[in-house]
């Protein structure tokens, strides 16, 4: 399938009942779960057989899996307390991922705290994790997804060529990728809305970290205009981004293969609506 299509499924009452049966209301084609509370530091074990039993569940749908770590993750803080806890926090997401048959964990790239300059802050994203990286050694470990910012605060990364500097502190790593949002990327300044607008950034994300390297694309319309700096996600082609660009988004070279997950308001009926409405636009992408 050119691109799968799903989204971010709760999983409180059981990765099988409540995820794989939400995803199959949404008609997924992938899902994104949680492995712990993503507002905590919490590192909970898994439950092998509910593993296995999802992990069959989703091989059965043909359907692929990401695991998103917890927001408070941050390499580039001057607190040495969120910094050690990142580390344990993001390795025991990158572990529940192999566990459950995960193909990548997406992170969110952090800031620069303390008015410590950037270049402190990525010798520190490099010192912590590619280590991390470096421990994925089986067949069947996740790439780690790095999800830039809408550019709020001392972010490390919110425009496409970001990445250049964040890539060269971890070494280009291979199992290193990127997971584009979006509303983030409108956020920070990329005008998707404009002519051939998502086409370009496309274009640049590409330049910067070259092929093979867009992994995840997490597609959300935004309810502010662009540049405004805010991570504040809207029901496809209800936004600023409208549904035109996210067509032109199918039809790049760059994203085949590569699969949308949603994180739009709304709920179970919302989340359905924005499902089948990229699956039209990639079938009218693919006709065109």
């Amino acid at each position: 399938m050119r691109n799968p299509v799903g989204g971010h499924v709760p999983v409180a009452g059981g990765l099988v009942r409540t995820g794989i049966g939400y995803a199959d209301e949404l008609a997924a084609e992938t899902v994104q779960v949680f492995v712990a509370n993503p507002r905590g530091w919490a590192t909970p074990a898994g439950k092998p057989e509910q593993d296995e039993l999802f992990r069959k569940e989703c091989e059965a749908r043909d359907m692929p899996v990401y695991v998103h770590a917890p927001y408070l993750i941050n390499f580039g803080s001057h607190t040495e307390a969120t910094v050690e806890k990142s580390v344990e926090s993001l390795r025991h997401s990158l572990r529940r991922a192999r566990e459950i048959g995960a193909l990548g964990v997406v992170v969110h790239t952090g800031s620069a705290t303390g008015g410590r300059p950037r270049e402190e802050a990525l010798a520190q994203v490099r010192d912590h994790m590619l280590p991390l990286l470096d421990e994925l050694t089986h067949d069947d470990d996740p790439d780690l997804l790095l999800e830039s910012t809408a550019g709020q605060g001392f972010s490390l990364c919110s425009r496409t060529w970001d990445f250049g500097p964040y890539f060269e502190a971890l070494d280009s790593h291979p199992k290193l990728g990127v997971c584009l949002d979006t509303c983030h990327i409108y956020a920070a300044g990329h005008d998707l809305a404009g002519p051939s607008g998502m086409s370009r950034t496309l274009d640049l994300l590409v330049e910067t970290v070259g092929e093979g390297r867009l992994k995840l694309i997490h597609a959300n319309d935004s309810k502010d205009v662009v540049g405004a700096h805010k991570d504040r996600h809207e029901n496809i082609g209800s936004g600023h981004i409208g549904a035109e660009p996210f067509r032109e988004l199918f039809a790049h070279p760059a994203t085949s293969g590569v699969p949308l997950v949603i994180e739009t308001p709304g709920g179970k009926e919302g989340h359905a609506a924005d499902v089948a409405r990229l699956k039209e636009l990639r079938d009218s992408a693919a006709t065109s």
